[in-house]
């Protein structure tokens, strides 16, 4: 298991890249956790009102697990599409990277995480 503190997206997500790696990932299948990675700290940038979201990155087994916490209470909501909405594609596209997604209420805050299966990878 590690804990980030994030100094920055480029070293977040570099971070990630290098795990995956170490743990046997092959490197093609990073792009897509990178990316869902980027979204949820845009997110917690964005409404977490915290300048410095935690990022736990975990492997299980076959599993990759990311979560981002910040302190904001206000879950987020995977929204339809507007056509020409500027916004609001953040959670539909770590859907449609991940092999799934979700959201854990903490004391303070919440968690917004995401699992990758090294098999679909």
């Amino acid at each position: 298991m590690r804990h980030l503190n994030t100094p920055s997206f480029a070293l977040t997500r570099q971070s990630l890249r290098d795990a995956m790696i170490r743990s046997g990932w092959h490197p093609s299948a990073t792009f897509d956790a990178e990316l869902a990675l980027g979204e949820l700290l845009v997110n917690a940038w964005r409404h977490g009102r915290t300048p410095a979201p935690i990022v736990q990155i975990l492997f299980l087994h076959k599993v990759l697990r990311v979560s981002v916490s910040d302190e904001s209470p206000m879950l987020p909501e995977s929204q339809p599409l507007a056509l020409l909405a500027e916004s609001g594609r953040g959670l539909q596209l770590v859907a449609g990277l991940t092999s799934r997604w979700g959201v854990d209420p903490q004391e303070r805050g919440k968690s917004v995480w995401f699992e990758c299966d090294l098999d679909a990878a």
